[in-house]
Protein backbone atom coordinates (compact mmCIF):
# COMPACT_ATOMS: atom_id res chain seq x y z
CA UNK A 1 0.00 0.00 0.00
CA UNK A 2 2.95 2.08 0.78
CA UNK A 3 6.38 3.33 -0.29
CA UNK A 4 8.78 0.99 2.18
CA UNK A 5 12.29 0.63 2.93
CA UNK A 6 12.74 -2.38 1.22
CA UNK A 7 11.31 -0.78 -2.15
CA UNK A 8 8.12 -2.32 -2.58
CA UNK A 9 5.48 -0.12 -3.28
CA UNK A 10 1.51 -0.26 -4.67
CA UNK A 11 -0.66 2.48 -5.32
CA UNK A 12 -2.84 3.92 -2.35
CA UNK A 13 -6.26 2.05 -1.30
CA UNK A 14 -9.66 3.54 -1.95
CA UNK A 15 -9.83 3.87 1.78
CA UNK A 16 -6.37 6.29 1.71
CA UNK A 17 -7.78 8.61 -1.01
CA UNK A 18 -11.11 8.82 0.44
CA UNK A 19 -9.59 9.61 4.07
CA UNK A 20 -7.17 12.54 2.84
CA UNK A 21 -9.66 13.63 -0.39
CA UNK A 22 -12.77 13.93 2.04
CA UNK A 23 -11.26 15.94 4.68
CA UNK A 24 -9.71 18.44 2.05
CA UNK A 25 -13.45 18.50 0.47
CA UNK A 26 -14.32 19.46 4.17
CA UNK A 27 -12.26 21.78 4.48
CA UNK A 28 -12.63 23.77 1.18
CA UNK A 29 -16.43 23.53 0.57
CA UNK A 30 -16.38 25.21 4.69
CA UNK A 31 -13.61 27.70 3.39
CA UNK A 32 -14.87 28.44 -0.16
CA UNK A 33 -18.82 28.44 1.46
CA UNK A 34 -17.82 31.46 3.24
CA UNK A 35 -16.26 33.37 0.83
CA UNK A 36 -19.12 32.82 -1.31
CA UNK A 37 -21.62 33.55 1.98
CA UNK A 38 -19.33 37.11 2.94
CA UNK A 39 -19.92 38.36 -0.88
CA UNK A 40 -23.25 37.45 -1.53
CA UNK A 41 -25.30 37.77 2.28
CA UNK A 42 -23.09 38.44 5.30
CA UNK A 43 -22.18 41.85 4.80
CA UNK A 44 -26.23 42.49 4.88
CA UNK A 45 -26.54 39.87 7.38
CA UNK A 46 -23.88 39.80 10.16
CA UNK A 47 -23.21 44.16 9.97
CA UNK A 48 -24.92 47.23 10.68
CA UNK A 49 -26.80 48.76 8.04
CA UNK A 50 -24.99 51.16 5.55
CA UNK A 51 -23.01 51.05 2.54
CA UNK A 52 -23.15 47.99 1.07
CA UNK A 53 -19.33 47.91 0.01
CA UNK A 54 -18.33 48.11 3.38
CA UNK A 55 -20.70 45.64 4.82
CA UNK A 56 -18.56 43.24 1.86
CA UNK A 57 -15.45 44.52 3.23
CA UNK A 58 -16.05 43.77 6.65
CA UNK A 59 -17.05 40.47 5.59
CA UNK A 60 -13.98 39.86 3.62
CA UNK A 61 -12.43 40.95 6.53
CA UNK A 62 -13.41 38.34 8.99
CA UNK A 63 -13.36 35.72 6.14
CA UNK A 64 -9.41 36.64 6.33
CA UNK A 65 -9.63 36.41 10.57
CA UNK A 66 -9.75 32.60 9.88
CA UNK A 67 -6.56 32.35 7.67
CA UNK A 68 -5.10 34.60 10.76
CA UNK A 69 -5.08 31.82 13.16
CA UNK A 70 -4.29 29.74 10.21
CA UNK A 71 -0.31 29.49 11.06
CA UNK A 72 -0.82 28.72 14.60
CA UNK A 73 -2.93 25.77 13.86
CA UNK A 74 -0.37 24.52 11.74
CA UNK A 75 2.15 24.58 14.37
CA UNK A 76 -0.04 23.09 16.91
CA UNK A 77 -1.31 20.19 15.10
CA UNK A 78 1.81 19.85 12.96
CA UNK A 79 3.88 19.23 16.03
CA UNK A 80 1.21 16.62 17.36
CA UNK A 81 1.03 15.13 13.83
CA UNK A 82 5.10 14.64 14.06
CA UNK A 83 5.08 13.66 17.63
CA UNK A 84 1.60 11.11 17.53
CA UNK A 85 1.01 10.27 13.88
CA UNK A 86 -0.84 11.84 11.25
CA UNK A 87 -4.39 9.92 11.95
CA UNK A 88 -5.04 11.39 14.95
CA UNK A 89 -4.52 14.76 14.20
CA UNK A 90 -6.18 14.52 10.97
CA UNK A 91 -9.53 13.03 13.21
CA UNK A 92 -9.08 16.36 15.22
CA UNK A 93 -8.97 18.85 12.50
CA UNK A 94 -12.10 17.31 10.41
CA UNK A 95 -14.15 17.86 14.02
CA UNK A 96 -12.95 21.57 14.26
CA UNK A 97 -13.48 22.44 10.80
CA UNK A 98 -17.11 21.04 10.64
CA UNK A 99 -18.67 22.00 13.70
CA UNK A 100 -17.13 25.53 13.01
CA UNK A 101 -19.08 25.45 9.44
CA UNK A 102 -22.23 24.05 10.92
CA UNK A 103 -22.26 26.26 14.03
CA UNK A 104 -22.70 29.41 11.59
CA UNK A 105 -25.40 27.86 9.82
CA UNK A 106 -27.10 28.38 13.56
CA UNK A 107 -25.81 31.45 14.28
CA UNK A 108 -28.79 34.87 14.85
CA UNK A 109 -28.29 37.54 12.52
CA UNK A 110 -27.17 41.73 13.71
CA UNK A 111 -30.46 42.56 13.56
CA UNK A 112 -31.04 39.64 16.33
CA UNK A 113 -28.42 40.49 18.54
CA UNK A 114 -26.72 43.17 17.38
CA UNK A 115 -22.62 43.25 17.80
CA UNK A 116 -22.52 39.77 19.15
CA UNK A 117 -23.57 38.61 15.61
CA UNK A 118 -19.96 39.48 13.97
CA UNK A 119 -18.55 38.38 17.00
CA UNK A 120 -19.98 34.97 17.39
CA UNK A 121 -19.02 34.60 13.52
CA UNK A 122 -15.09 35.81 14.18
CA UNK A 123 -15.30 33.14 16.46
CA UNK A 124 -16.41 30.20 14.13
CA UNK A 125 -13.77 31.24 11.64
CA UNK A 126 -11.09 31.39 14.47
CA UNK A 127 -12.02 26.82 15.37
CA UNK A 128 -12.69 26.87 11.68
CA UNK A 129 -9.18 27.75 11.30
CA UNK A 130 -7.48 26.28 14.03
CA UNK A 131 -8.80 22.89 11.85
CA UNK A 132 -7.59 24.25 8.50
CA UNK A 133 -4.39 25.15 9.54
CA UNK A 134 -3.26 21.33 9.93
CA UNK A 135 -5.81 19.69 7.69
CA UNK A 136 -4.87 19.66 3.84
CA UNK A 137 -1.04 19.46 4.97
CA UNK A 138 -1.83 16.32 6.99
CA UNK A 139 -4.21 15.13 3.84
CA UNK A 140 -1.42 15.31 1.46
CA UNK A 141 1.26 13.85 3.91
CA UNK A 142 -1.01 10.50 4.47
CA UNK A 143 -1.52 10.40 0.43
CA UNK A 144 1.98 11.11 -0.43
CA UNK A 145 3.27 8.63 2.47
CA UNK A 146 1.19 5.94 0.73
CA UNK A 147 2.56 6.55 -2.53
CA UNK A 148 5.10 4.85 -4.48
CA UNK A 149 8.26 6.54 -5.77
CA UNK A 150 7.74 8.50 -9.03
CA UNK A 151 4.12 8.29 -8.35
CA UNK A 152 3.78 10.46 -5.84
CA UNK A 153 2.58 13.74 -7.41
CA UNK A 154 -0.01 11.93 -9.16
CA UNK A 155 -1.88 10.10 -5.50
CA UNK A 156 -0.86 13.19 -3.83
CA UNK A 157 -3.23 14.98 -6.19
CA UNK A 158 -5.90 13.27 -4.91
CA UNK A 159 -5.32 15.81 -1.81
CA UNK A 160 -6.30 19.00 -3.97
CA UNK A 161 -8.78 16.90 -6.05
CA UNK A 162 -11.03 17.24 -2.56
CA UNK A 163 -10.56 20.77 -2.64
CA UNK A 164 -12.00 21.38 -6.25
CA UNK A 165 -14.79 18.74 -4.98
CA UNK A 166 -15.73 21.12 -1.81
CA UNK A 167 -15.18 24.03 -3.76
CA UNK A 168 -17.74 23.10 -6.49
CA UNK A 169 -20.22 21.51 -3.37
CA UNK A 170 -20.32 25.25 -2.04
CA UNK A 171 -20.47 26.69 -5.15
CA UNK A 172 -23.50 24.51 -6.03
CA UNK A 173 -25.11 24.52 -2.41
CA UNK A 174 -25.11 29.02 -2.62
CA UNK A 175 -26.24 28.37 -6.53
CA UNK A 176 -29.43 26.39 -5.71
CA UNK A 177 -30.44 28.33 -2.21
CA UNK A 178 -29.89 31.64 -4.20
CA UNK A 179 -32.81 30.82 -6.62
CA UNK A 180 -35.21 30.94 -3.51
CA UNK A 181 -36.67 34.61 -3.22
CA UNK A 182 -34.67 36.58 -1.75
CA UNK A 183 -36.49 37.46 1.69
CA UNK A 184 -36.08 33.24 2.25
CA UNK A 185 -32.37 33.41 1.39
CA UNK A 186 -31.89 36.25 3.44
CA UNK A 187 -33.84 34.76 6.54
CA UNK A 188 -32.95 30.79 6.68
CA UNK A 189 -32.16 30.20 2.96
CA UNK A 190 -28.29 30.74 3.63
CA UNK A 191 -28.04 29.03 6.71
CA UNK A 192 -28.61 24.97 4.76
CA UNK A 193 -25.31 25.33 2.72
CA UNK A 194 -23.46 25.64 6.80
CA UNK A 195 -25.82 23.38 8.30
CA UNK A 196 -25.72 20.53 5.26
CA UNK A 197 -21.48 20.33 6.40
CA UNK A 198 -22.37 18.18 9.10
CA UNK A 199 -23.12 15.27 6.68
CA UNK A 200 -19.80 15.76 5.60
CA UNK A 201 -18.32 15.28 8.80
CA UNK A 202 -20.11 12.05 9.57
CA UNK A 203 -18.55 10.34 6.82
CA UNK A 204 -15.39 12.26 6.86
CA UNK A 205 -15.18 10.71 10.68
CA UNK A 206 -15.95 7.22 9.81
CA UNK A 207 -13.31 6.79 6.99
CA UNK A 208 -10.39 8.37 8.96
CA UNK A 209 -11.14 6.23 11.98
CA UNK A 210 -11.06 2.93 9.56
CA UNK A 211 -7.13 3.58 7.97
CA UNK A 212 -4.01 2.55 9.60
CA UNK A 213 -1.01 5.06 10.43
CA UNK A 214 1.17 6.21 7.44
CA UNK A 215 4.09 3.08 6.96
CA UNK A 216 6.54 6.19 6.56
CA UNK A 217 5.95 7.73 9.90
CA UNK A 218 5.93 4.28 11.91
CA UNK A 219 8.89 3.26 10.24
CA UNK A 220 11.00 6.26 9.79
CA UNK A 221 10.27 8.02 12.56
CA UNK A 222 9.03 5.75 15.44
CA UNK A 223 11.29 2.78 14.54
CA UNK A 224 14.35 5.25 14.38
CA UNK A 225 13.22 7.19 17.27
CA UNK A 226 13.65 10.24 14.96
CA UNK A 227 10.58 11.78 17.24
CA UNK A 228 11.52 15.57 17.88
CA UNK A 229 10.24 17.84 20.37
CA UNK A 230 9.88 20.95 18.82
CA UNK A 231 9.49 19.90 14.55
CA UNK A 232 8.57 23.46 13.89
CA UNK A 233 11.28 25.35 14.61
CA UNK A 234 13.68 22.35 13.46
CA UNK A 235 11.59 22.98 10.25
CA UNK A 236 12.48 26.48 9.71
CA UNK A 237 15.98 26.36 11.49
CA UNK A 238 17.20 23.07 9.15
CA UNK A 239 15.22 23.74 6.21
CA UNK A 240 15.27 27.67 5.70
CA UNK A 241 15.67 27.87 1.66
CA UNK A 242 12.58 25.18 2.02
CA UNK A 243 10.80 27.17 4.29
CA UNK A 244 10.36 30.05 2.65
CA UNK A 245 10.32 28.09 -1.12
CA UNK A 246 6.72 26.99 0.59
CA UNK A 247 5.40 30.50 1.64
CA UNK A 248 6.60 31.85 -1.83
CA UNK A 249 5.22 29.51 -3.45
CA UNK A 250 2.23 29.89 -1.77
CA UNK A 251 1.65 33.55 -2.44
CA UNK A 252 -0.38 32.94 -6.49
CA UNK A 253 -1.23 29.70 -5.72
CA UNK A 254 -3.40 30.17 -2.16
CA UNK A 255 -3.47 34.26 -3.39
CA UNK A 256 -5.09 34.02 -6.70
CA UNK A 257 -7.29 30.53 -5.49
CA UNK A 258 -9.18 32.80 -3.54
CA UNK A 259 -9.04 35.78 -5.82
CA UNK A 260 -10.57 34.53 -8.87
CA UNK A 261 -13.48 33.01 -7.60
CA UNK A 262 -14.04 34.72 -4.52
CA UNK A 263 -13.61 38.37 -5.24
CA UNK A 264 -14.42 37.58 -8.96
CA UNK A 265 -17.74 35.89 -7.94
CA UNK A 266 -18.38 39.54 -5.82
CA UNK A 267 -17.01 41.63 -8.58
CA UNK A 268 -19.02 39.70 -11.44
CA UNK A 269 -22.25 40.01 -9.42
CA UNK A 270 -22.13 43.50 -7.94
CA UNK A 271 -19.82 45.29 -9.95
CA UNK A 272 -20.09 44.11 -13.23
CA UNK A 273 -23.92 43.28 -12.63
CA UNK A 274 -23.91 39.91 -13.50
CA UNK A 275 -27.18 37.62 -12.51
CA UNK A 276 -26.06 35.74 -9.33
CA UNK A 277 -27.03 32.53 -11.09
CA UNK A 278 -25.23 32.86 -14.36
CA UNK A 279 -21.62 33.65 -12.13
CA UNK A 280 -22.06 30.73 -9.76
CA UNK A 281 -22.94 28.38 -12.92
CA UNK A 282 -19.60 29.81 -14.91
CA UNK A 283 -17.70 29.27 -11.59
CA UNK A 284 -18.96 25.76 -10.93
CA UNK A 285 -17.84 24.68 -14.87
CA UNK A 286 -13.96 26.27 -14.12
CA UNK A 287 -14.46 23.75 -11.00
CA UNK A 288 -15.25 20.83 -12.74
CA UNK A 289 -12.70 21.06 -15.38
CA UNK A 290 -10.65 21.86 -12.66
CA UNK A 291 -11.02 18.23 -11.06
CA UNK A 292 -9.27 16.46 -14.11
CA UNK A 293 -6.79 19.16 -14.56
CA UNK A 294 -4.94 18.98 -11.26
CA UNK A 295 -4.36 15.49 -11.71
CA UNK A 296 -3.23 16.05 -15.42
CA UNK A 297 -0.56 18.63 -13.96
CA UNK A 298 0.06 16.40 -10.69
CA UNK A 299 1.12 13.29 -13.05
CA UNK A 300 2.78 15.83 -15.21
CA UNK A 301 4.88 16.54 -12.50
CA UNK A 302 6.26 13.38 -12.29
CA UNK A 303 7.73 13.25 -15.57
CA UNK A 304 9.42 16.83 -15.67
CA UNK A 305 9.55 17.53 -12.27
CA UNK A 306 7.60 19.45 -9.90
CA UNK A 307 9.54 22.97 -10.10
CA UNK A 308 8.64 23.67 -14.46
CA UNK A 309 4.92 22.58 -13.95
CA UNK A 310 4.24 25.19 -10.98
CA UNK A 311 6.42 27.54 -12.56
CA UNK A 312 3.92 27.37 -15.58
CA UNK A 313 0.95 27.96 -13.03
CA UNK A 314 2.37 31.24 -12.10
CA UNK A 315 3.62 32.33 -14.91
CA UNK A 316 -0.16 32.27 -16.73
CA UNK A 317 -0.91 33.77 -13.21
CA UNK A 318 0.60 37.12 -14.95
CA UNK A 319 -0.91 36.62 -18.46
CA UNK A 320 -4.24 35.99 -17.24
CA UNK A 321 -4.48 39.44 -14.85
CA UNK A 322 -5.81 41.74 -17.08
CA UNK A 323 -7.93 39.10 -20.02
CA UNK A 324 -9.68 37.88 -16.85
CA UNK A 325 -11.38 41.52 -16.22
CA UNK A 326 -11.36 42.27 -19.67
CA UNK A 327 -13.44 38.85 -20.32
CA UNK A 328 -15.97 39.45 -17.28
CA UNK A 329 -16.60 42.56 -18.44
CA UNK A 330 -18.10 42.06 -21.63
CA UNK A 331 -21.08 40.45 -19.30
CA UNK A 332 -21.16 37.57 -21.88
CA UNK A 333 -21.64 34.34 -19.84
CA UNK A 334 -19.39 32.05 -22.16
CA UNK A 335 -16.50 34.93 -21.63
CA UNK A 336 -17.11 34.58 -17.81
CA UNK A 337 -16.75 31.20 -18.19
CA UNK A 338 -13.35 31.08 -19.83
CA UNK A 339 -12.05 33.84 -17.74
CA UNK A 340 -12.94 31.46 -14.50
CA UNK A 341 -11.82 28.45 -16.08
CA UNK A 342 -8.13 29.68 -17.21
CA UNK A 343 -8.22 30.97 -13.52
CA UNK A 344 -8.96 28.14 -12.24
CA UNK A 345 -8.22 24.66 -14.64
CA UNK A 346 -4.64 26.61 -15.83
CA UNK A 347 -3.64 28.96 -13.13
CA UNK A 348 -4.27 27.16 -10.02
CA UNK A 349 -4.58 24.11 -11.46
CA UNK A 350 -0.80 24.03 -12.65
CA UNK A 351 0.25 25.13 -9.27
CA UNK A 352 -1.77 23.20 -6.80
CA UNK A 353 -1.45 19.58 -8.84
CA UNK A 354 2.32 19.32 -8.06
CA UNK A 355 2.02 20.83 -5.02
CA UNK A 356 0.94 18.36 -2.15
CA UNK A 357 3.86 16.24 -3.27
CA UNK A 358 6.54 19.15 -4.02
CA UNK A 359 5.70 20.68 -0.24
CA UNK A 360 5.74 17.03 1.65
CA UNK A 361 9.54 16.25 -0.25
CA UNK A 362 11.08 19.53 0.65
CA UNK A 363 11.00 18.33 4.52
CA UNK A 364 11.95 15.32 5.85
CA UNK A 365 9.63 12.43 8.07
CA UNK A 366 10.55 13.36 11.02
CA UNK A 367 9.16 17.27 11.03
CA UNK A 368 7.08 17.03 7.89
CA UNK A 369 4.02 17.59 9.38
CA UNK A 370 5.06 20.49 11.07
CA UNK A 371 7.28 22.06 8.44
CA UNK A 372 4.75 21.57 5.75
CA UNK A 373 1.77 22.95 7.75
CA UNK A 374 3.49 26.23 9.07
CA UNK A 375 5.22 27.39 6.13
CA UNK A 376 1.67 26.87 3.98
CA UNK A 377 -0.60 28.42 6.25
CA UNK A 378 1.97 31.48 6.80
CA UNK A 379 1.93 31.83 3.24
CA UNK A 380 -1.99 31.68 3.44
CA UNK A 381 -1.90 34.51 5.85
CA UNK A 382 -0.23 36.38 3.39
CA UNK A 383 -1.74 35.64 0.38
CA UNK A 384 -5.03 33.97 0.47
CA UNK A 385 -6.41 35.88 4.13
CA UNK A 386 -6.18 39.32 2.55
CA UNK A 387 -6.90 38.42 -1.21
CA UNK A 388 -10.47 39.50 -1.42
CA UNK A 389 -10.25 42.43 1.13
CA UNK A 390 -7.34 43.97 -0.13
CA UNK A 391 -8.60 43.25 -3.82
CA UNK A 392 -12.43 44.76 -2.68
CA UNK A 393 -10.29 47.94 -1.22
CA UNK A 394 -8.56 48.48 -4.08
CA UNK A 395 -11.64 49.08 -6.13
CA UNK A 396 -13.34 51.03 -3.95
CA UNK A 397 -10.32 53.06 -3.87
CA UNK A 398 -9.43 53.42 -7.49
CA UNK A 399 -12.99 52.89 -8.90
CA UNK A 400 -11.51 50.34 -11.36
CA UNK A 401 -9.88 47.08 -11.57
CA UNK A 402 -6.86 47.90 -12.79
CA UNK A 403 -4.96 48.03 -9.54
CA UNK A 404 -6.37 44.58 -8.31
CA UNK A 405 -5.14 43.45 -11.46
CA UNK A 406 -1.77 44.61 -10.57
CA UNK A 407 -1.96 42.84 -7.24
CA UNK A 408 -2.51 39.51 -8.87
CA UNK A 409 0.37 39.93 -11.00
CA UNK A 410 2.75 41.08 -7.70
CA UNK A 411 1.32 37.84 -6.34
CA UNK A 412 2.53 35.47 -9.10
CA UNK A 413 5.49 37.48 -9.45
CA UNK A 414 6.56 36.63 -5.82
CA UNK A 415 5.97 32.60 -6.75
CA UNK A 416 7.85 33.21 -10.14
CA UNK A 417 10.84 34.07 -7.73
CA UNK A 418 10.40 31.05 -4.93
CA UNK A 419 10.25 28.67 -7.52
CA UNK A 420 13.17 29.90 -9.72
CA UNK A 421 15.46 29.53 -6.07
CA UNK A 422 13.60 25.75 -4.88
CA UNK A 423 15.10 22.61 -5.65
CA UNK A 424 13.59 19.74 -7.15
CA UNK A 425 12.45 17.01 -5.46
CA UNK A 426 10.73 14.52 -7.65
CA UNK A 427 13.38 11.98 -7.61
CA UNK A 428 13.90 12.69 -3.77
CA UNK A 429 13.71 9.80 -1.16
CA UNK A 430 10.99 10.50 1.37
CA UNK A 431 12.08 8.12 4.37
CA UNK A 432 15.25 9.69 5.00
CA UNK A 433 16.16 13.56 6.22
CA UNK A 434 18.43 14.07 2.66
CA UNK A 435 19.95 16.94 4.71
CA UNK A 436 21.41 15.24 7.67
CA UNK A 437 21.44 11.39 7.29
CA UNK A 438 23.41 11.33 3.95
CA UNK A 439 24.50 7.81 5.55
CA UNK A 440 21.56 6.51 6.06
CA UNK A 441 20.00 7.69 2.42
CA UNK A 442 23.36 5.59 1.10
CA UNK A 443 22.41 2.68 2.94
CA UNK A 444 18.54 2.39 2.95
CA UNK A 445 17.89 4.09 -0.65
CA UNK A 446 14.69 3.47 -2.75
CA UNK A 447 14.80 3.49 -6.76
CA UNK A 448 14.42 7.20 -7.25
CA UNK A 449 11.55 6.22 -9.70
CA UNK A 450 9.21 3.25 -9.59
Amino acid sequence: MTETTAGSATRPSLRVILAASVGSALEWYDFFLYGTAAALVFGDLFFPKGDPVIGTMLAFLTFGVGFVVRPLGGVLFGILGDRFGRKPVLVATLLMIGIGTTAIGLLPTYAQIGYWAPLLLVTMRVIQGLGAGAEYGGAVIFLVENAPAGHRGFWGGFAPLGVSIGNLLAAAAFALVTLLPHDDLMSWGWRLPFLASFLLILVGIFVRLRVSETPVFTEAVLARGKIERNPAMEALRRHPRNFFVVLGARMAENGLGYFFPVFGLSYVINTVGVPKADALSALMLAFVIELFAILGFAALSDRIGRRPVYMFGALCGIALAFPFFWMVGTKQWIWIAIAFILARAVVTAAMFGPQAAYFAELFPPQRRFAGFAFARELGSLLAGGPAPFVATALVAWSGSWWPVACYAIFLSVCTVVAIWFGPETYEENITTDNTTDGAMLAAAALPARA
